[in-house]
């Protein structure tokens, strides 16, 4: 069963506030946000540090111009049914800051897969929701930031974004990113433009990540994500 909005959300949504101001469930999900590339840290890393001030300046920007709110449709997938789980292990650890925020506004979440093929068995797996960006509904064409959210074992294909700079912070569940290392609720990874990441998550619970994306308006505003062909599809086609 998946975790479907009660039906006077609907209404509620309708009646949205029009700017981030006036909402406060959204302006204090923001401010998780900001916290979190505020003040982690970047491990030594000058590639994350740089990193997070793109994110930080394109946030403190946005919430200097009061970016408007635009209701979307609330929608669920399979794997919204693990996001109950998630939201408990996130408020038991480092991350309940942000699992709080999150769950005031979960019934008003439109969940996603953003592939125009999904394979089966990942569709009742994964799904995003954008929570600022160009889709809204906090709207922004400088920056992206949203969730994503896995069941017990699952594995993300080998994927990459063209022009986008991605990072991901663990809010619940453990993860590996190309098998290199196991990620703790806090954890922040870096991909670089082009890079080719793939994600596995824990067999006995679900994971959320938050995540963000900068890059150029025209990429943010149409990422265009595809999945990385398989080695046997490759060698097939000849790649």
């Amino acid at each position: 069963m998946t975790d479907l909005p009660p039906p006077e959300d609907g209404a509620a949504a309708r009646h949205e506030a029009s700017h981030l101001k006036d909402a406060p469930d959204w302006f204090y999900l923001m401010r998780e946000f900001e916290a979190l590339y505020r003040h982690g840290s970047a491990g030594g890393s000058d590639l994350i540090r740089s990193h997070r001030n793109k994110v930080r300046n394109a946030l403190s920007a946005a919430f200097a111009t009061n970016p408007a709110i635009v209701a979307r449709s609330p929608q669920a997938k399979p794997v919204a049914a693990h996001l109950s789980r998630t939201l408990d292990l996130g408020e038991r650890g480092t991350m309940q800051g942000m699992a709080r925020a999150l769950r005031e506004v979960r019934h008003r979440l439109t969940w996603e897969y953003g592939y125009a093929r999904m394979p089966k068995a990942l569709a009742r797996k994964y799904a995003y929701c954008e929570v600022l960006g160009p889709q809204g509904p906090v709207l922004s064409d400088q920056l992206i930031l949203g969730f994503v959210l896995f069941a017990p074992g699952t594995t993300y294909p080998q994927h990459s974004h063209v022009g986008i700079e991605e990072s991901y912070i663990s809010v619940a569940g453990a993860w590996s990113e190309n098998h290199a290392a196991v990620y703790a609720p806090g954890s922040l990874i870096l991909n670089k433009p082009g890079d080719e990441h793939r994600i596995t998550t824990g067999d006995l619970e679900p994971c959320l990540l938050a995540y963000a994306w900068v890059g150029a308006q025209e990429r943010l505003a149409a990422p265009g994500m595809k999945l990385t062909a398989s080695r046997k599809v490759r060698a097939a086609q000849g790649i």
